[in-house]
């Protein structure tokens, strides 16, 4: 069973006026403010507090009401190829059946409310004519934005070897190396400067024969 909802919560919502009868019917919209950890953790969400627009269809069936709705938001998030910070509109659709504890899946009234627990643990439930559309409205949110956000699909993102952000430099590259030729290579230099030190003091020989 869910906790007891607070009506002043702009996630909660009221059936009130919307009754028991069968085909009732509600449609309202409403801004509110995101919830904390509204998004993927550490990739792209909608920060806390900021607006997200709800067009909500509120309808009465035999089991229980029946919302259905669209929520708009803007994320933001961290490119994953270029690191940059970028914003994103995010719309996200929904429809979830928040049950009666008196009704069962048929919409028969039951004899005993909550005598099937396990089925009760996957329910969203109507708490005193209330119900809380947030952790519906989470999971909608999250299955909308993308695992891996880009700034923009042709983002080049960074260098490997540098990490210079090669959309601001499209020239940029590094001359390769063949590692097989790099121990030859260095072999090399040694054996240069190791020439240019024999031919200095072969140099400096002749210079004490010449002075004597």
């Amino acid at each position: 069973m869910n906790a007891r909802l607070d009506h002043r919560d702009p996630l909660v919502f009221d059936t009130h006026e919307l009754g028991r009868r069968p085909g009732a019917l509600r449609k309202l919209t409403r801004t509110v403010p995101a919830p904390q950890d509204f998004g993927i953790g550490g990739v792209i969400g909608t920060p806390e507090g900021g607006p997200v627009d709800l067009t909500l269809r509120i309808e009465s069936v035999m089991e229980g009401v029946l919302v259905t709705g669209t929520a708009r938001a803007t994320a933001e998030g961290e490119c994953v190829r270029c690191l940059e910070p970028l914003g994103q509109p995010v719309e996200a659709d929904f429809q979830e059946l928040f049950s009666y504890h008196d009704a069962d899946d048929r919409g028969r009234i039951r004899a005993e409310p909550g005598d099937d627990a396990e089925d009760d643990e996957d329910t969203l439930f109507i708490e005193d004519g209330l119900f809380d559309l947030e952790p519906v409205l989470r999971d909608a949110v999250v299955l909308a934005l993308p695992m891996q956000p880009v700034c923009r699909e042709t983002c080049a993102g960074l260098c490997s070897e540098c990490g210079i952000r090669l959309e601001e430099n499209p020239g940029h590259h590094h001359d390769a190396v063949d590692i097989r030729w790099a121990a030859l290579q260095g072999l090399a230099e040694t054996v240069k400067d190791g020439e240019k030190d024999n031919m200095g003091g072969a140099a400096a020989g002749v210079d004490e024969k010449q002075e004597k």
